[in-house]
């Protein structure tokens, strides 16, 4: 199995492409890096020297809500206490919300490239099989004495790996972009977590790194789906066409139906965002974190049982 990897992730880093979405992801975060310090410069933060009163009228209104609307929507009930309690911590241990600019604040907005290394790993997880068929070169690989479902393994994994990849880029560029041109906080920062009813200060590298593995999470999903469709139909334009169009649409669809419709929580989409249950208000009410990973599970099984199924049933003969 470790020899087939090799071979595969050797395969794919050769084609001009690959080395044209690293590049791509450097440009960037790059790009991304000098427009924030162009911003930063145009919009100084200032220091808020008035920041314990203005968090004190957010409290009364944060409570306000929670009485109000709180007691009509489970998330929404969830979501105020959440905030409270962490204003409360502010207030208590005289924490100021955070204006300095620095390092770890780009690291977190360059989140939003994501997306970008979830789009090059769509590109690869819909090519890896069918490529194979359109040039010719899956009766090759059918010879060698390996079975065919260590074969489509191998490939899966190696997007994995081209995905983890993009995404360990993508962090640690931002990490260097972030301290040549916002230099590291003045002073330790932490993030404030709410976690099973208690406030917590998390470390902001580790908060960083789970942060950026949650967000990757649909182009997970997503690119097992291309993945599948790649190898059901040999087809890589529609894989990546599909894939794509559900990526970018899949989440505001989504969000949209679940407003009205309750059943919109067993849509893949509604699941994929886990950052929700620590920061956020899930989509439908009664949605927890233990259901949305039994979702995962389930849609991550039903794409590879079809993919290995119908892969190891081909006749490639012809």
């Amino acid at each position: 199995m470790g020899k087939l990897i090799i071979n595969e992730w050797v395969k794919v880093f050769r084609r001009i492409g690959t080395l044209i979405m690293i590049a791509l992801i450097v440009l960037f975060v790059i790009g991304f890096g000098g427009l924030s310090k162009v911003l930063d410069n145009q919009n100084p933060p200032q220091e808020n020297t008035q920041w314990k009163q203005e968090l004190e009228k957010q409290l009364l209104s944060d409570r306000s809500a929670l009485e109000d609307i709180g007691q009509r929507n489970a998330n929404l009930k969830m979501y105020y206490e959440r905030q409270i309690a962490i204003k409360e911590y502010q207030l208590e241990n005289d924490i100021p919300p955070q204006t300095e600019t620095h390092m770890w604040t780009f690291v977190n907005e360059a989140q939003a490239i994501i997306s970008f290394a979830g789009l090059f790993t769509i590109i690869i997880a819909a090519g890896i099989v069918s490529s194979e068929f359109s040039w010719g070169t899956i009766k090759l690989l059918l010879i060698r004495p390996y079975g065919r479902s260590s074969i489509l393994l191998s490939k899966y994994i190696t997007v994995i790996l081209y995905g983890f990849f993009f995404l360990a880029i993508l962090y640690t560029l931002s990490v260097l972009v972030g301290f040549v041109l916002f230099g590291a906080p003045a002073e330790e920062v932490s993030h404030l977590a709410y976690i099973n009813g208690e406030v917590v200060e998390r470390n902001i590298v580790v908060h960083l790194i789970s942060q950026y593995l949650l967000s990757s999470i649909d182009v997970l999903l997503v690119a097992t789906m291309a993945f599948m469709i790649s190898t059901v139909f040999r087809n890589s334009s529609l894989a990546i066409g599909l894939s794509l169009f559900l990526l970018f649409t899949g989440s505001t669809a989504t969000m949209l139906l679940a407003s009205k419709f309750e059943w919109t929580k067993y849509f893949l989409f509604a699941n994929t965002n886990l950052t929700v249950y620590f920061d956020g208000v899930p989509p439908v009410e009664g949605m927890t974190l233990s259901f949305s990973i039994m979702m995962l599970i389930i849609y991550f099984a039903f794409f590879h049982l079809l993919a290995f199924l119908l892969f190891n049933k081909r006749d490639v003969a012809a």
